[in-house]
């Protein structure tokens, strides 16, 4: 008897299982995948969950806060904080994108950096070293050892500039009292921005 003939005395039963089983083999190896699945996304899901939460320690809890939400937007938005720096920090682009890319440092440190650089007459760079020499240290502790002793004045423009970039960004920000009463809420520091000096 050969195979053909097999076949048609087997009927319709052995037709069907023959059709079915390729759909049942792939049923069988997607099941048995699902453990390596979820296993790869827990092993994915690790790190996050272990890495330590961002703290800039600058001793302003309304600027760390503020500062953690600029590495939030730097990451959906990385142009735009580049091009911010440019602007409006003094930094140079190839500089902010090697301390990002190449160094890993968090954009909130880069933005406080180069404004902080700005508040005390220096460029990025100066307080950037600071940090570097001073590596597990806030950014309270290393301001405390540049050459430049930080002043209250000091503090206010980078608290103010902070205000200004979200204002260039048209990000929503939440000032702290004494922010508005300096500043006052966002239409009115558009009409002082528009007003003739």
């Amino acid at each position: 008897m050969n195979r053909n003939a097999r076949r048609a005395q087997a009927g319709p039963r052995a037709a069907w299982l023959r059709g079915c089983l390729p759909a049942l083999l792939a049923c069988v190896s997607a099941v048995s995948a699902f453990p390596r699945v979820a296993v790869a996304q827990e092993a994915a899901a690790a790190p996050a969950a272990t890495a330590p939460a961002y703290d800039p320690g600058t001793g302003d809890a309304w600027l760390d806060r503020q500062l953690a939400d600029v590495n939030r937007y730097a990451e959906r938005y990385p142009d735009a904080f580049i091009d911010e720096l440019v602007r409006y920090g003094g930094a140079r682009r190839g500089y902010v994108q090697a301390l990002m890319q190449q160094h890993g440092w968090a954009a909130g440190d880069i933005w406080f950096a180069c404004f902080w650089g700005q508040a005390i007459g220096a460029s990025c760079r100066e307080p950037v070293q600071a940090r570097t020499r001073l590596p597990g240290e806030g950014w309270r502790a290393v301001v405390e050892s540049l050459a430049v002793a930080p002043e209250n004045l000091h503090w206010r423009a980078v608290r103010h500039a902070l205000v200004a970039s979200y204002d260039h960004w048209d990000r929503p920000v939440r000032l702290d009292a004494l922010l508005q009463r300096q500043l006052g809420d966002r239409a009115r520091r558009d009409a002082a921005a528009r007003a003739p000096d």
